[in-house]
């Protein structure tokens, strides 16, 4: 069973280095973060083993917020080999992250 992955800082390097992954910036206050979650683990599930799909916490992470310099959450980065290839800002459809996911594997 898939699960996505909780970036922090002492984690979040190694995560990404290899591979494709999802890296949803989020916090719990905000609506429309709440709303793509069940996407995001959905997600999770599809990609187990195939992509990374994870969440980062801005309220909790903020260094690695600012490095990408998130401005506006949900924000969604895409990483192929620890490179950011792609970033979608707002709430997104199941099928277009699949898409997007998919074009990078």
């Amino acid at each position: 069973m898939g699960k996505y992955i909780d970036l922090n800082a002492s984690n979040y390097e190694a995560t990404v280095a290899e591979g494709v992954s999802l890296v949803d910036f989020w916090a719990p206050w905000c609506g429309p973060c709440r709303m793509i979650a069940p996407v995001i683990e959905e997600l999770a599930e599809d990609f187990d083993g195939k992509a990374k799909i994870c969440k980062v916490n801005t309220d909790e992470e903020q260094d690695i917020a600012v490095k990408f310099g998130i401005r506006s959450i949900p924000t969604i980065i895409f990483f192929k080999d620890g490179e950011m290839v792609d970033q979608v800002v707002g709430a997104q459809s199941k099928d277009a992250l699949a898409e997007k996911i998919n074009s990078l594997l």
